[in-house]
């Protein structure tokens, strides 16, 4: 008896998995039919010692496969050769080793999409998805060059982010270090000197030579609770309801929170987009761009579209009743579903916010830069007066 990972749908269109366990795919579609499911797929589960856990493979290593695959089926070589090609050249060696297994899994007979879906960790649902689309229409080269055209994109989306955080965080880190070398460093230095003078501190030198033993004493006892606190971040974050928290909490932050929505809204539009031009029907992208906007208060308004769509309601109208999406992406969309250029209204929407994104990045350096500046004059000028204020004192009073 093995065990046989399953898809079908029930009586209403809804997408049914899990597993069973049978001698044979025929016995285990028999279970199925008896059970009034229409079966989509039933595979063979691999033991799981059986076979190591693939590595990840850059975006730009996919990049490079789907337009030199793209250009070898759009010039007339069969796939399974356009693979063996592919695998000659292909440098990435997790990458090769995966094309090797789907060139073998097709020469036996599996279709191309069910070849790279064995290969979840390499190929996400959109790229299955949208290469069973386009093996379907026969357009596999189109979808193929979209697909490239749509990870380009997306990877330089993900670049501008980063990008743009990278630099405050810079600034950020080199502000605590610096304060935290003067508190624990210089601070105790001048410490031994004005008790070696004897004389009365005055309050915020007090107050700054408090601070600076208080860290001293406790300096491993802080590092431990940030630690323990950053675990706990992590696996509360881990859960449903903690990471929908964080994401409605992360999108209400002044300044980064808008960021952070331009950057969802632009990665649903552009693969909404990408998933309706490449043939993938509305309610699987549906559920595929819920899964890669990237913030689970959009995956959520999402799932509830993608029912609402079922039931025969308008996505624009449904859309439109959530917080989420602002008035303009929701009429866009609307006037897409009225003149049947759903695909041209979201790329014009994910245009957009491309630029919304370039635009709030570089805001975003302009308005953190002088704040953490203001930071560091306040703080460390302040740390400065307050070590020299009993020098100035002394000083006054040895003049007198």
């Amino acid at each position: 008896m093995n065990n046989y990972q399953y898809t079908a749908k029930d009586n209403t269109g809804r997408s049914v998995s899990g597993m069973l366990e049978g001698a044979s795919e025929a016995e285990i579609a028999d279970i199925l039919h008896q059970k009034g499911l229409v079966v989509v797929s039933v595979q063979a589960v691999q033991k799981k010692a059986s076979k190591p856990r693939e590595k990840k493979v850059k975006l730009d290593d996919l990049v490079i496969f789907s337009r030199q695959l793209s250009t070898l089926i759009d010039s007339g070589v069969p796939l399974v050769q356009s693979l063996g090609i592919l695998c000659e050249q292909i440098e990435n060696k997790n990458l090769k080793d995966v094309i090797v297994s789907v060139r073998q899994d097709i020469e036996a007979g599996m279709s191309f999409f069910d070849a790279l879906a064995k290969h979840p960790h390499i190929f996400s649902e959109l790229f299955i998805n949208m290469a069973k689309a386009g093996e379907a229409s026969g357009t596999l080269n189109e979808v193929l060059d979209r697909l490239a055209t749509y990870l380009e994109k997306s990877a330089a989306l993900g670049r501008k982010v980063k990008s743009s955080l990278v630099y405050p965080a810079i600034l950020v880190s080199m502000a605590v270090l610096i304060t935290g070398a003067l508190l624990l460093k210089v601070v105790p230095i001048f410490k031994e000197i004005f008790l070696s003078l004897g004389a009365k501190l005055p309050l915020p030198t007090r107050i700054l030579i408090g601070i600076s033993n208080l860290l001293g004493q406790y300096f491993l006892y802080f590092v431990g609770l940030t630690i323990i606190a950053g675990f706990a971040f992590q696996k509360y974050i881990s859960t449903e309801k903690g990471r929908y928290n964080f994401d409605t909490q992360k999108l209400k932050v002044p300044v980064l929170g808008s960021l952070f929505h331009k950057v969802a809204l632009a990665k649903f539009s552009r693969t909404f987009s990408t998933l309706v031009k490449s043939g993938v029907a509305i309610l699987n992208a549906l559920d595929i761009v819920g899964k890669t906007a990237g913030n689970k208060v959009i995956e959520g308004t999402l799932n509830d579209c993608r029912n609402a769509v079922r039931d025969g309601e308008l996505l624009s109208r449904q859309l439109s009743k959530s917080r989420v999406f602002p008035p303009m992406v929701c009429r866009m969309i609307s006037v897409g579903e009225q003149t049947g250029q759903l695909e041209k209204m979201l790329s014009k929407i994910a245009d957009f916010y491309d630029e919304q994104v370039d635009a709030a990045v570089t805001a975003l350096t302009s308005v953190i830069e002088p704040v953490v500046i203001a930071f560091l004059g306040v703080v460390i000028g302040g740390i400065v007066v307050s070590l020299f204020l009993p020098i100035f004192k002394i000083t006054e009073y040895i003049a007198k």
